[in-house]
């Protein structure tokens, strides 16, 4: 082998080490997500079955999209931890939250 094709088959590996990098971040993000919504729902007095779907399915698709780019998740994990006082007003989904709880989705 000459230098140039052990410097492409290098290249090849670094941009596939690359990709696998960001596809296992962006997974990691995606289930950070995920407990923080679950977590939410519980703390606010929803069914945590509500976030499996049913009856909700695209309210909770779009509560999962507002989650995913949330840009509070920092004061989101300090109120869920119970280090943040007050309410959940700076969750973009808690109107969406008070008005299920008002509608029957309510824990039992």
């Amino acid at each position: 082998m000459n230098m140039s094709l052990t410097q492409i088959v290098a290249a090849i590996v670094m941009v596939g080490i690359a990709v696998a990098l960001l596809y296992a971040y962006r997974r990691f993000l995606a289930v950070n997500s995920e407990r923080r919504m679950r977590e939410m729902i519980r703390s606010v007095g929803l069914d945590p079955e509500l976030a499996a779907g049913g009856n909700t399915e695209v309210i909770i698709k779009e509560v999962r999209q507002r989650c995913r780019s949330c840009s509070t998740e920092d004061v989101c994990e300090r109120w869920l931890t119970g280090d943040e006082k007050g309410g959940n007003e700076f969750c973009p989904n808690s109107l969406v939250f008070e008005t299920l709880k008002k509608y029957g989705g309510a824990a039992r």
